[in-house]
């Protein structure tokens, strides 16, 4: 019984092997000089369209909206660090717990601070009503055209 799996096993190596040497610009017999490209493109995520608002009364202005894309059913934390790498007028801090996971720290300079009980807030506009996500920039998934508010609050 253990002819049939070793063969199995013996021929998915063999595709394996020959799919790297096929990657590698050609086979043994032409040197490698192959000029034609065996190996096919990597797809690329589709892109969702998503706008990221920052809310801060104390500020001047005090809104400001930059658009951004995730990757379908890609992460909140994912769009933010995209954006501070494209754009910039944006940029963000944030704090990893070892429970909780990433919390948002500083938008564009300003930081969330304990003693004067000041934070960023989270909040998410779709179909004209706001709310208030029950997770954080590491778990929200952005939906197509969401607006993303994050808002400087106090508690």
């Amino acid at each position: 019984m253990k002819t049939p799996t070793f063969a199995f096993a013996a021929l998915l190596l063999m595709l394996l092997v020959s799919g790297i040497s096929s990657k590698k610009g050609g086979s043994k017999g032409d040197g490698g000089s192959s000029k034609e490209n065996h190996s096919t493109p990597t797809p690329r995520p589709s892109q969702t369209p998503i706008t990221v608002q920052v809310d801060n009364a104390g500020a001047n202005p005090p809104m400001q909206t930059y658009s951004t894309t995730v990757v379908f059913r890609g992460i909140l934390l994912g769009a933010l660090r995209r954006l501070q790498t494209s754009n910039v007028g944006f940029n963000f801090t944030y704090t990893e717990d070892p429970n909780y996971g990433p919390f948002l720290e500083s938008v564009n300079g300003v930081f969330g601070n304990v003693q004067n009980r000041t934070y960023w807030e989270l909040q998410v506009k779709a179909n004209k009503k706001t709310t208030k996500p029950d997770v954080g920039i590491g778990c929200y998934i952005p939906k197509e055209n969401d607006l993303i508010i994050l808002k400087y609050s106090t508690y």
